[in-house]
This record gives C-alpha cells, sequence and structure tokens, in this order.
C-alpha cells in the first residue's frame, strides 16, 4: 500500500516536468520562423468554427437555466428587476469562461490528444522528420496558437448567447422589454467584471491545446494509446482550467 503512493507521486512529477519540458520547446519553436500561417488559419477553421453550435447550445442554455432558476428566489422580494445584472456579472466573471473553457476542454483536448496521438502511432510524424518537416512547428505550434486565441472568442460568442437565452427566460416568466434587459446588462458590468475573464481564458486557450498536443505528441506505439492520449487530454486539461481559473480568482482579487 505505502510503496503506491510514492510511485504515483513520482509519476505526476513526471508528468509535470514533461509538460514544462513540453511548453518549453513550444516557445523555442513559436519565436522561430518560417510561420505557418496557413495551418495555424485551418487550425482556427477546425478548432473555431466547429465548436460554435455546441458552445452556442450550451451558452444559451446555461443563461437560460440561470435566469430561470433566479426568479422564484427573487420575485416574492420584487426584485426580479435585478436578475439581469446578477445573470451577466455571474456568467461574464465566473460561469462563462469556466463551463465553456470545461466543453473546451472536453471536444478540443481530446481531438488534439486523438489526432495527433493516432498520427505517433501510424508514424506519421517520424515521417515528417525524414522529410525534413519540423513536425513539432507544424503540428503542435499551430494547434496551440489557435486555442489560445479561439478559445477566448468561444467564450465571448457563449458570453452573448447565453445573455440571449437570460432574456428569453425572463420574457416567459414576466413582461420585460429587451432594450430594459440589456440596459441593466451594460450598467452592471465594470472594468474589473470583464478584463480579468479575458485574460485567464487566454490561460485556458493555452493550457488545453498544450495537454492535448503534449498528451498525443508523447503516445505510445500502440492503438490503445490513441484512447489512453485522448481521455488524458480531456482529464489534465478540465484539470487545469479549474485550476487557472483559482490562481486567476486570487490574483484579480489582490489587484482589483
Amino acid at each position: 500500500m505505502f510503496d503506491i503512493i510514492p510511485k504515483a507521486f513520482q509519476k505526476v512529477l513526471v508528468e509535470i516536468w514533461g509538460l514544462y519540458d513540453f511548453s518549453k520547446q513550444f516557445f523555442k519553436e513559436f519565436l522561430k520562423p518560417p510561420y505557418e500561417f496557413r495551418e495555424i488559419l485551418r487550425q482556427f477553421y477546425e478548432i473555431g468554427n466547429k465548436s460554435f453550435s455546441l458552445v452556442g447550445i450550451t451558452g444559451f442554455i446555461i443563461g437560460f437555466v440561470l435566469a430561470l432558476q433566479a426568479v422564484p428566489t427573487l420575485k416574492p422580494f420584487g426584485a426580479t428587476s435585478l436578475i439581469p445584472a446578477m445573470v451577466s456579472v455571474s456568467l461574464v466573471r465566473e460561469i462563462g469562461p469556466v463551463i465553456i473553457g470545461l466543453i473546451c476542454a472536453g471536444k478540443i483536448g481530446s481531438g488534439i490528444g486523438a489526432e495527433l496521438g493516432s498520427m505517433k502511432v501510424t508514424e506519421q510524424i517520424d515521417a515528417m522528420e525524414v522529410s525534413a518537416c519540423d513536425p513539432f512547428k507544424y503540428l503542435v505550434v499551430t494547434r496551440v496558437i489557435a486555442t489560445t486565441l479561439m478559445i477566448p472568442l468561444l467564450i465571448i460568442y457563449a458570453d452573448a448567447i447565453a445573455s440571449l437565452g437570460g432574456y428569453l427566460a425572463l420574457n416567459i416568466q414576466s413582461d420585460i422589454s429587451i432594450r430594459f434587459y440589456y440596459s441593466q446588462i451594460f450598467n452592471s458590468l465594470a472594468f474589473q467584471d470583464l478584463i480579468p475573464p479575458t485574460i485567464k481564458t487566454f490561460f485556458f486557450g493555452y493550457a488545453i491545446g498544450m495537454v492535448g498536443c503534449f498528451k498525443g505528441y508523447n503516445a505510445d506505439r500502440g492503438t490503445e494509446s490513441v484512447g489512453i492520449a485522448a481521455n488524458t487530454s480531456v482529464v489534465v486539461a478540465s484539470l487545469m482550467v479549474i485550476v487557472l481559473d483559482m490562481v486567476a480568482v486570487q490574483i484579480s482579487n489582490i489587484i482589483f
């Protein structure tokens, strides 16, 4: 029993060091030309455009349910006019970034891990090295850049759709104009409600892309390792999103 704990802890430390070394290699390759702009644009499409529907539906349901649940709580106090402010602040500051980050970790992180893992198993990465093509720059750097830049845009898009879902939920329960609803939203949002959550979404995107690439790029030689790479990418990326959010909240509370 006591022999298992040190081995498990040692394995975690090895994974952390491997991810650190992988990140260090990313920054070295990121600053060196040539730059794969065409592949980066293709990854923008693969990561961003193909996630719009899932992110939009998730955001709409979050806003709809959040407003719908708030109505019976605040209506006896005559405070339904405060619901737009509550929904907008909670969505923008915490609920939207974290939940959409976890959704992206499941969809995008697993996709990257499975794709690169299958390329490693079928020796396509080795073939790229033989043909004098840098597989790390072409496969890893482009995907990490795409996730770092696209996931914040997906989160902003989800917040906008979630606000619309909140309006529809309130409109079902009470007669509220869309002009009043959005005026309450914009009046309730301040600088500290927008900038810190937006900054942390870039770290979410970087972590999701880096973990997915790390797990897929270092997959073992075997078909089973593809599924393991996809599964562990989701687990580790989701955990990193939660940890980064906890750190970001503490830092923003100290600064702002």
